[in-house]
């Protein structure tokens, strides 16, 4: 029996996984990389790097495995610029990491000069560095970059692609394209205005495919025990992969990934719905048999995760991350202390590239367990922040929310986010749901699986957590979230717009 392998690059590692047929996992290898930080605000990945962390994983994968690969699926950090030549295939520059705030001045311009209702009726998205063109366009301006018939643009799974195929497919899927600023997501094509408006040639442009269909075949040679001729049918962006592999397939179902940021996506079906404020419009997913596509309203937290890494690396406060749940459940509350965890501005559905991180309501009481208590708050805080907005803005009532994600594992999270939104939360029972909506979606091109149907019955759930009926002291403790958001708004001095 053949099995479909998924990698997934995310932002601070590489995690390959074999997957039979019944969804079980056969095999799984996971490899970190460098992350660079040249400048404040400015986060940075050496491409060369990302690919032998995948090369490594999957060599690893493929040698504890004795069946044949049917397929393999791609997810990846979404938004990360990667630009480079394609006779050599050299990287002309490290890659932009999606968190990188560098372009908030040409943010900035571009939306004072007007064009914010043509960036947001055509792709969805708001007008701030997270997004791929931004990037490009400092590229291309002061990062010293040439425009050349030969360089070629692309998110990490068009780099993955590109490696993996030697060369002979430089290609994208909707998903990905969805989070340029330079994709109009109601015609499903790639839009020369826009090109033209962040001055990127459209000639640096990948093809499009679908999310589940043939993209590329691998190359013999490129990584230790791969085979040539090896289809690539699956990419989704780690986002609306995660959707996909929490079987959220009907209209309304919405889950969260707890990863280094935090990403709510709700199903909102096959119309591409208007533009909503503080959140984005995305094409969840492409299929290509059956022909469908889907969106979705998501909401992105930029800071969940990272925050736990930052009491690692940056404070010292904890000597492993694993230590942030148990730490963080041996006080009942925070202490009355709120972490604003804005280390790289705020997303949704605030949108402020200028905000900073906040401490407030510390006094000489608080801990270190009630700092740590702190950081696990703020991930369901903002969780519920998005949820608000969500809800209000599609007409529908949040019934349960699906979670994965690495701090998914702890209980007491749980159980904070379920009292936070009165509404069951459930965690699946595979935790890696990014990389098994790639080997989903490959799978599915494939005949791995047959359906939507057959998949929805291959999912199930590891835990469901319920809302506490009084919700007394927990309206009152997000009412002082949000009186602490409210502080860390413009905090940078180039901040020019009013928040409140």
């Amino acid at each position: 029996m053949a099995v479909v392998i998924a990698l997934d690059a995310g932002t601070t590692g590489v995690r390959a996984i074999a997957v039979e047929e019944g969804g079980g996992l056969v095999a799984s290898r996971y490899r970190e990389f460098q992350q660079y930080f040249p400048r404040p605000g400015w986060v940075e990945h050496d491409p060369d790097e990302i690919w032998q962390a995948v090369a490594a994983t999957l060599a690893d994968v493929l040698a504890a495995v004795d069946q044949p690969v049917a397929t393999i699926g791609i997810t990846n950090q979404r938004e990360t610029t990667i630009v480079w030549d394609r006779r050599s295939g050299r990287p002309l520059h490290r890659a932009i990491v999606w968190q990188d705030r560098r372009t908030a001045s040409i943010c900035e311009s571009l939306e004072a000069d007007g064009h914010l209702d043509l960036v947001r009726n055509r792709t969805g998205l708001v007008l701030d560095p997270y997004f791929s063109a931004t990037k490009l366009a400092w590229l291309f301006g002061e990062g010293g970059l040439s425009a050349g018939p030969h360089v070629a643009f692309g998110t990490v799974d068009c780099w993955l692609i590109w490696c993996l195929t030697g060369g002979a497919s430089h290609i994208t899927d909707p998903t990905n394209a969805s989070r340029t600023l330079l994709f109009d997501i109601k015609q499903l094509k790639w839009d020369p205005e826009l090109a033209e408006l962040f001055g990127v040639p459209v000639s640096v442009l990948p093809g499009l495919g679908p999310s589940s269909g043939r993209l590329g075949q691998t190359v013999a040679g490129v990584v230790e025990g791969l085979a040539a001729g090896v289809p690539i049918s699956g990419v989704a962006g780690d986002q609306q992969a995660a959707l996909f592999g929490q079987g959220c397939f009907r209209p309304g179902m919405t889950k969260n990934t707890y990863g280094t940021g935090s990403f709510v996506l709700m199903n909102v079906g096959a119309e591409c719905p208007e533009p909503v404020d503080g959140l984005l419009t995305t094409v969840a997913w492409s299929l290509s048999a059956p022909a469908e596509i889907a969106y979705a309203l998501e909401g992105a937290i930029f800071v969940t995760g990272a925050a736990v890494q930052w009491l690692r690396d940056g404070l010292g406060l904890i000597d492993d991350a694993a230590e942030i749940g148990p730490l963080a459940a041996s006080v009942t509350d925070s202490g009355g202390a709120y972490l604003v965890p804005a280390l790289t501005g705020l997303g949704s559905p605030w949108w402020d590239p200028h905000a900073r991180g906040t401490w407030v309501g510390v006094t000489r009481g608080v801990g270190r367990a009630h700092l740590a208590r702190a950081v696990v708050d703020a991930m369901a805080y903002q969780t519920r922040d998005v949820v608000d907005t969500m809800t209000k803005a599609s007409g529908q009532p949040l019934t349960e929310l699906r979670v994965d994600g690495g701090a998914s594992v702890m209980n007491l999270l749980l159980q904070i986010q379920s009292d936070l939104l009165g509404v069951p939360v459930v965690r699946s029972a595979v935790s890696d749901t990014t990389a098994m909506g790639a080997a989903f979606l490959a799978g599915l091109a494939e005949g791995v699986w047959g359906s939507l149907d057959e998949i929805s019955d291959i999912w199930t759930a590891d835990a469901m957590v319920e809302p506490a009926g009084d919700r007394t002291l927990t309206d009152f403790a997000y009412n002082g979230w949000r009186r602490a958001v409210d502080r860390s708004f413009g905090w940078a001095p180039a901040a020019t717009r009013e928040k409140g």
